[in-house]
C-alpha cells in the first residue's frame, strides 16, 4: 500500500461531532491502513470538525510552505530542505554527468506528462506497438518499464490487504479445525490466523462505521450548500448562511475557517469525497473477502517463480501516486514550466507492482528483479504494509539487487510507530549486511527547524530507519499533467532517490554502497527534541524525544554536504 497520508480522517473520526453521524460512537479507529493511494495529503482540515482546539492540528496544510521547499537550504532559505539548488549553484555547475536510470516501483507512472515525458526511461531496444518481445527480455513492449498487475483483460486497481489474503488462504485451511482439535504441529499457525482474522474483523467494522459517519457528513454538507445555492460557496457564503439545526451551525463555523486557507471545491473533492471514496474502498475492495481481482492479470499467484506475466502500461487506472513520487525526484529541471526534480540526469523507469490496497510479494519481487535487469541502478519503494505472504522471495530480490550495484530506497510508513517493534513489510531485520548496505529506509520530516520536525505520520525506528527527508506538502506532478501537494514518506523517499541518482550520475564510479554511507554520513545533524503524540486516541500524550533516537543518521538528508563528501571518496571519478 503506497505511502500517502490521509491526515483529515485521523481527527474528524475521532470528533464527538463526526460520530454523531456513525453506528458506533465508541470505535477507536485503526490508523495502520490510513496509507493509500488517491490516499495523499489529506491534510488535518477535518479536525477542525469539532472546535478550535483541534485545529491547532492542521498546520500542514493550512500554513503554505515555499515552492520546491523540498530543494532549499536551512541557513539562507530558512527551510529545512536539502540544500539541492545551493549544490547545483556552488558545486555542480559546469560539471559533466552521466544518465542513471532510477526505477520507480510503484502503482503507475504518467508518462507523458508534461514535467516527465522528457526523463522517462525508454527501452530503444523495443520497437513499440509491434506486439513482440525485440530485446528477448521476456516482456513484449516495455517500452518505458513494466506493469506486474496488468494482464491481457487490464490492469489491477484495488486490492485487498494481505491481510485479507492471509485470513482467506487460512479459513480454507482451517475450516474444521477448533482449540480442541488442532493438531499439536499447527497450534502455532492456527493462533496466528485467529489474530488475523480478529484483526480482519475489526477493520472491517470500523470501515463500515466510518463510511455511515462520513457519509451522514457527506450529506448534512451537501444539504447546506443546496441551501446557499452555489457548488462552489465561499467564506463570505457560509457566514452569511443561516443555520437552522446544530448541526447547521457546526458545519457553518468548520467551512467558514476551513475557506479561508483555499476553495469549497479543493475541501470537498481532497477532504470529503476522498474520505468517502477511501472507506468504500476498504468496505468493499481491501477487507473484503469475496473479492479477488487476481483473474485480471492472469498468472499464477501462488507461483512465486512465474516471472513473465503483466503487460506494458506503466500508468495503469490509478497513477497519481506514481507520477508524483517520479516528480520528486526527476522532474525535468529545463523546461521552464512545473517543478524542480532533485536529479538533473536520470531517466524514470516506471514499474507498476503497487495496486489501489497491499502489493503482493510476488510482484514486488519481480518489480525489482526487472528494474535491476533492465539498468536500473536506484529503486525507489514507496510502499509497505503490515502483514506479507512469503518475505522469503523479496528478502531474495532484495539480495539480487545488492548483487548488481542497485541500491533501494524505502519509504518507512506512515503509522507514527517504531518499526524496530512494528512490522512493517518490506523490511531488512532478518538480512545479512551486504544487503542492509545497498537499503536506506527514509522517515518523513517537515520544514522548521524545531520540535515538529519530525512529520507527525513518519514512523521511525532507531534500527530500522536511515535518514529523514522532507515529506510534508511536497508539490509534485500528478496525472492529467498537472501539479499537487501531498504528503506522506511516500514523498520523503523519492526525495533521498532523487539524491542517490544525483550522486550517482555526478560521481558514476561509487558502489551502491558507498552512496548509502555518503548520504547517510552527510546529513544535517538534529542536535535537539522533536516531539510527537504517543498514540492515535485523541488527547494522546506528546513525548519530547532526541531526533537522534528516530533514526541511525539522527539527521536530514543534505544534497550539497554528500556531493561534497562524494567528492573525497577513492574510486570517486566523476563523468567525462
Amino acid at each position: 500500500m503506497k505511502f500517502f497520508r490521509i491526515f483529515s480522517l485521523k481527527n474528524v473520526l475521532k470528533t464527538s461531532f463526526f460520530n454523531t453521524f456513525s453506528s458506533n460512537r465508541k470505535i477507536k479507529i485503526n490508523f495502520r491502513r490510513l496509507i493509500q493511494k488517491y490516499r495523499m495529503n489529506k491534510s488535518r482540515i477535518f479536525s477542525a470538525l469539532v472546535s478550535a482546539a483541534l485545529l491547532s492540528a492542521v498546520p500542514a496544510l493550512v500554513h503554505a510552505q515555499k515552492a520546491n521547499w523540498q530543494n532549499l537550504d536551512l541557513k539562507s532559505d530558512s527551510t529545512f530542505g536539502i540544500s539541492t539548488e545551493k549544490a547545483y549553484k556552488e558545486l555542480l555547475k559546469g560539471k559533466k554527468s552521466v544518465k542513471v536510470i532510477v526505477a520507480v516501483n510503484d502503482g503507475g507512472v504518467e508518462a507523458t506528462h508534461e514535467d516527465l515525458k522528457r526523463i522517462m526511461w525508454v527501452n530503444k531496444k523495443e520497437i513499440a506497438g509491434n506486439g513482440k518481445d525485440d530485446d528477448k527480455n521476456g516482456y513484449a513492449d516495455d517500452i518505458n518499464g513494466w506493469n506486474f498487475i496488468g494482464g491481457p483483460k487490464g490492469s489491477v486497481n484495488f486490492e485487498t490487504l494481505e491481510l485479507t489474503r492471509l485470513v482467506r488462504r487460512d479459513m480454507a485451511r482451517f475450516a474444521n479445525t477448533t482449540d480442541a482439535n488442532v493438531a499439536e504441529k499447527d497450534k502455532k499457525d492456527w493462533e496466528a490466523f485467529k489474530a488475523a482474522r480478529t484483526d480482519l474483523e475489526k477493520q472491517l467494522g470500523e470501515a463500515k462505521a466510518n463510511l455511515a459517519g462520513i457519509s451522514g457528513f457527506k450529506n448534512a454538507l451537501d444539504a447546506v450548500v443546496k441551501k446557499i445555492g452555489k457548488e462552489n460557496p465561499t467564506a463570505e457564503d457560509f457566514k452569511n448562511f443561516k443555520p437552522s439545526t446544530p448541526i447547521e451551525g457546526r458545519i457553518q463555523s468548520v467551512l467558514v475557517k476551513q475557506l479561508e486557507e483555499g476553495s469549497f471545491k479543493d475541501f470537498y473533492e481532497d477532504q470529503i469525497k476522498e474520505g468517502f471514496d477511501y472507506y468504500t474502498r476498504q468496505a468493499e475492495y481491501n477487507l473484503n473477502l469475496d473479492y479477488n481481482p487476481r483473474d485480471i492479470v492472469g498468472d499464477n499467484p501462488d507461483d512465486v517463480n512465474e516471472k513473465f506475466y503483466g503487460n506494458n502500461d506503466v500508468a495503469g487506472p490509478d497513477a497519481m501516486h506514481g507520477s508524483h513520487v517520479a516528480g520528486i525526484i526527476a522532474a525535468d529541471r529545463t523546461n521552464k514550466i512545473g517543478i524542480w526534480g532533485v536529479a538533473d540526469n536520470v531517466a524514470i523507469m516506471g514499474v507498476r507492482c503497487t495496486p489501489n490496497g497491499d502489493e503482493r510479494d510476488k510482484d514486488v519481487a519481480n518489480g525489482i528483479r526487472y528494474a535491476v535487469d533492465n539498468g536500473a541502478k536506484v529503486i525507489n519503494m514507496s510502499f509497505g504494509k503490515a502483514y506479507s505472504w512469503n518475505k522469503a522471495i523479496v528478502n531474495e530480490a532484495m539480495k539480487y539487487a545488492a548483487s548488481k550495484d542497485v541500491l533501494i530506497v524505502q519509504a518507512a510508513g506512515n503509522e507514527n510507530k517504531d518499526i524496530d517493534v512494528e512490522n512493517n513489510y518490506p523490511n531488512h531485520k532478518d538480512l545479512d549486511e551486504k544487503t542492509i548496505a545497498s537499503w536506506i529506509t527514509v522517515g518523513a520530516s517537515g520544514p522548521t527547524d524545531d520540535e515538529t520536525l519530525k512529520a507527525s505520520f513518519s514512523n521511525f525506528g532507531k534500527t530500522q530507519v536511515d535518514v529523514f527527508a522532507p515529506g510534508v506538502h511536497i508539490y509534485s506532478t500528478v496525472p492529467g499533467s498537472k501539479y499537487k501537494n501531498l504528503d506522506g514518506t511516500s514523498m520523503a523517499s523519492p526525495v533521498v532517490a532523487g539524491l542517490a541518482g544525483l550522486i550517482r550520475s555526478y560521481y558514476p564510479k561509487l558502489t551502491a554502497a558507498q552512496v548509502k554511507e555518503i548520504i547517510v554520513k552527510s546529513v544535517t545533524k538534529v542536535n535537539h527534541n522533536v516531539s510527537y503524540a504517543k498514540g492515535d486516541e485523541p488527547g494522546a500524550e506528546q513525548v519530547s524525544v532526541p531526533f537522534s533516537d528516530l533514526c541511525i543518521s539522527g539527521g536530514i538528508v543534505n544534497a550539497y554536504n554528500a556531493l561534497k563528501l562524494a567528492a573525497t571518496y577513492s574510486g570517486k571519478a566523476t563523468a567525462k
